[in-house]
């Protein structure tokens, strides 16, 4: 949090600093100040890391996007076809997720799937109660909403 503070920071002093208070100058002042931050980011403990942020995020949003359209084709696909192929269902998942924020996040990027549904978190906030339009195969399911939070985990930690 703190490099995205200094690099909203040297993005804010590269417009005034120009003159130009437009949007794409603003981007450019962004992408300076990232590569400003990433080259310092080893002699300040508190940017450690910071650098490594942005290509996960953006594989990440490419993941869920892909995760995402896969899911509303298959959902899309059992509406239009006459036999109706879900099988629902609810699972308990077991989470990694310690933090309420990163529970939260976890919880609400499943409930953004298509055909997923978070319901409910146990007491000790060590599992996940998950309703699912097609629990044809709780292996596979679980193996991809294992694979959705450990990619999520990895932009906190």
């Amino acid at each position: 949090m703190i490099g995205a503070t200094w690099n909203l920071l040297l993005a804010l002093a590269w417009v005034v600093l120009t003159g130009d208070f437009s949007g794409l100058n603003l981007l450019a002042g962004l992408i300076f100040g990232y590569v400003t931050l990433a080259l310092i980011q080893f002699q300040v403990d508190a940017l450690h890391g910071y650098a490594q942020r942005l290509p996960r995020m953006l594989f990440f949003l490419g993941f869920f996007l892909k995760e995402l359209v896969v899911a509303n084709l298959r959902v899309a696909f059992d509406i239009i076809t006459p036999p109706w192929h879900m099988r629902p269902g609810v699972i308990a998942m077991p989470l990694r997720a310690t933090t309420e924020i990163e529970i939260t996040f976890v919880a609400n990027l499943i409930s953004l799937t298509p055909g997923t549904l978070s319901l409910d978190v146990s007491d000790d906030r060590r599992v996940l109660y998950i309703h699912a339009m097609f629990l044809d195969d709780e292996k596979e399911l679980r193996r991809s909403l294992e694979e959705l939070e450990r990619r999520a985990l990895d932009l906190f930690r």
